[in-house]
């Protein structure tokens, strides 16, 4: 046996009219003339499809684009096909509307309806179609339109209670029924003239209209896993990061991710002092740090996720992880657990807002180490709609690194998105209480068909200082959510349990512009790009 999906040709009529007697001889044996085959041949070839088994045509599915707001959600079948004229087809139309869908009865059992819905599918993706819509009929209808309405009916069908040949096949084919259709067409007594009003959604469609400076689904990261080491003065440690930044601006990279505490090398001019005075010292410099970084984004035309800094505020001691954006703009986030450690020795407390962040390439998400360790924050994060969470890190054993790890990758497949980790390595013999450090850097990624098998999409050499260069594809979160083998988020069992804040975060965006670049860098750590 040969099968084939292919578009159909004039040719094919003899084999087509055949079908369609056979298909419909419960209402009639009607079938469409050639003269309108041929028209639509002409008008929509690329929207015409058939299934050939040995050389046989068995199988067809006919469409029209349509601009669907010309039709809304009450019409008939007459009104879309301009009076069975086809005259309502629109070159220009955002949706493409199925008109005719069978397969003779002779073939049922082969299932070549999935291959007709596929290959429209995959034409709605081509021409950038927001989806597909069409009327079903529901001919099993008629054995229970004394027992129950037709709403009644196709919620028994849903729930898998009644078997109806038609609407049960398009359920499985990812249509969901929009709304009962009432007189759409007649002469349908086997569905006394009721239809479902279908509709599949294209998630792959981008408006034109709508469209954003970046948008490309394919997102690049440069993951820095920063050597710890002592340098003779803040300008110094800039220019380290400068040249990170320069690095990964000549991969074109979107975003740039330092790590937990990267620029506490500074503490070594306070180590006489008392640890707590000595990191209140060091968050007298995190403003000009900060005023530094947000200029290198512009610079070098990437957002930076600065890894974390302390900060003073009325008297109170953060960790505090910055975005800056590439237009200027920056935001921060307050690490919210504070480990017993940061208590005892520095003593910091938590921030209290939880939100997400608009970025040109997507919602972001930032966490700081010891937060990634409690799932309910990335849960509400993924609600906000995060495609990337960044976690900045510092840990000094490879037990404490483990716990991050292992609870980062977690965070990516329990909240279906990507999780980018950022640490430091190397040791400060002349800064109390940051003596020893181990990671690993990694970018995580769902586990499913469209991910690497063991959900790591790139990750580094450990305890070694280098830069990971890796792309990641948010089409492929979309495509995850809406088909992936199990859709976390959906499942949910939001009537038995949920995760709500206490406290709603307030907006807060604060625009830094321009200023310039410096010299170049001496130390030139290992780049690893990940294909």
């Amino acid at each position: 046996m040969h099968i084939q999906t292919r578009t159909l040709q004039k040719s094919d009529y003899a084999d087509l009219k055949e079908a369609m007697i056979e298909v419909y001889s419960g209402i009639g044996g009607d079938y469409w003339e050639k003269n309108l085959i041929d028209k639509l041949l002409k008008i929509f070839p690329e929207g015409q499809f058939c299934v050939e088994v040995n050389g046989k045509v068995v199988a067809c599915s006919l469409a029209i684009r349509v601009k669907y707001s010309d039709f809304g959600d009450n019409h008939t079948y007459e009104e879309i096909t301009g009076n069975y004229t086809f005259d309502t087809h629109n070159p220009k139309g955002n949706w493409l509307y199925g008109i005719e869908l069978f397969v003779h009865p002779e073939y049922r059992d082969l299932r070549l309806g999935r291959r007709l819905y596929d290959a429209r599918k995959e034409l709605c993706e081509s021409l950038n179609l927001k989806g597909i819509m069409a009327g079903g009929r529901i001919p099993n209808y008629v054995k229970y339109a004394g027992e129950m309405s037709p709403r009644e009916y196709i919620a028994k069908v849903k729930q898998k209670e009644i078997y109806d040949p038609t609407l049960t096949f398009q359920l499985s084919n990812d249509f969901h029924v929009k709304k009962v259709l009432r007189g759409y067409l007649p002469g349908d007594s086997e569905s006394l003239e009721y239809a479902t009003l279908l509709e599949w959604n294209n998630i792959y469609y981008v408006d034109e209209k709508k469209k954003k400076p970046h948008t490309d689904s394919i997102i690049r990261l440069g993951v820095v896993q920063w050597q710890m080491r002592l340098f003779p003065n803040m300008q110094a440690l800039l220019e380290q990061v400068e040249y990170f930044a320069d690095a990964v601006s000549d991969y074109k990279a979107d975003f740039l991710v330092l790590p937990e505490f990267f620029n506490t090398p500074l503490m070594a001019d306070f180590n006489d002092l008392p640890t707590p005075v000595a990191i209140r010292k060091l968050a007298d410099v995190t403003h000009e740090v900060r005023q530094r970084l947000s200029e290198l984004a512009i610079s070098y035309n990437v957002n930076i996720v600065g890894g974390s800094m302390p900060l003073v505020e009325e008297g109170k001691l953060y960790n505090v992880a910055y975005l800056y954006r590439r237009d200027g703009s920056f935001e921060e986030y307050r690490k919210i657990h504070i480990t017993p450690n940061e208590v005892r020795h520095y003593g910091m407390i938590g921030g209290n807002e939880i939100r997400t962040f608009d970025t040109d390439c997507g919602k972001i998400g930032l966490l700081i180490c010891y937060d990634v360790e409690f799932p309910e924050l990335s849960r509400i994060l993924a609600d906000q709609g995060m495609q990337i969470l960044f976690v900045p890190f510092l840990t000094d054993t490879q037990n404490g690194y483990t716990r991050v790890r292992n609870c980062a990758m977690a965070r990516a497949i329990e909240n279906e998105c990507y999780v980018a980790i950022s640490g430091c390595v190397g040791n400060l013999p002349r800064v109390a209480n940051m003596d020893i450090h181990y990671a690993q850097s990694a970018v995580f990624t769902p586990s499913d068909f469209q991910f690497p098998n063991n959900a790591i999409k790139a990750e580094s050499t450990p305890n070694t200082e280098m830069v990971l260069i890796t792309d990641v594809d948010l089409s492929l979160l979309t495509e995850l959510h809406e088909q992936g083998s199990v859709q976390i988020l959906k499942d949910r069992r939001t009537d038995l349990y949920d995760i709500t804040m206490k406290r709603q975060p307030r907006a807060k965006t604060e625009k830094k512009k321009e200023l310039s670049n410096e010299e170049e860098l001496r130390t030139l750590p290992p780049v690893i790009v990940v294909e």
